[in-house]
């Protein structure tokens, strides 16, 4: 009985979804996003935010605070509008040291972040998969050209974003070794 009510704590935490604030949209205490209430993870289907080819790949940092490249660069002109890789809440959309951002929270626990872009919602909003979240718009550091910076965390971890469109597939749970004794 323990076994159980682990595993599903653990998902739990892991994977709450998100709703937007009870009074709206950004600028006031309403647009802020909060936990929703302890339910089971969602299972959400991601697409390529953008058709451009990987210009940059994913490169995990060391530790925590060393360099890195913790998403991928995929080639957009700019303008190209920007699709939400999958159903979710705006989290966050606006300028951040002097780039367009906009993140949103999956109700996977994933949250997916794309820049530079000109936003198309607001914090609160819920968006479709593919459905315009901003437009490319300014340059991304580390792009020959035109690009658009994709990245996905899981709480503060970060994550490769092209692996949210590889499904791992039936998630089989096997039985707890018992300890000796």
């Amino acid at each position: 009985m323990h076994r159980v009510v682990l595993l599903v704590a653990v998902v739990v935490a892991v994977g709450s979804p998100v709703v937007a604030g009870a009074s709206g949209g950004p600028g006031g205490a309403g647009g802020a996003v909060r936990p929703a209430s302890l339910a089971p993870a969602a299972a959400v289907a991601y697409r390529p935010p953008v058709p451009g080819a990987v210009v940059r790949p994913f490169v995990p940092p060391p530790t925590p605070y060393a360099a890195g490249h913790r998403g991928v660069d995929l080639a957009a002109a700019a303008g190209t509008p920007v699709g939400a890789a999958g159903n979710a809440v705006v989290r966050f959309a606006g300028p951040v040291a002097g780039r367009g951002v906009v993140v949103l929270a999956h109700a996977d626990g994933i949250t997916t972040e794309y820049e530079p872009v000109r936003p198309l919602v607001h914090a609160g909003q819920a968006v479709r998969a593919g459905e315009p979240v901003g437009r490319i718009a300014g340059r991304h550091a580390g792009c020959p050209a035109s690009c658009l910076h994709w990245g996905a965390r899981r709480g503060s971890a970060y994550l490769d974003p092209l692996t949210l469109l590889r499904p791992l597939g039936p998630v089989v749970l096997l039985p707890w070794p018992r300890a000796p004794g």
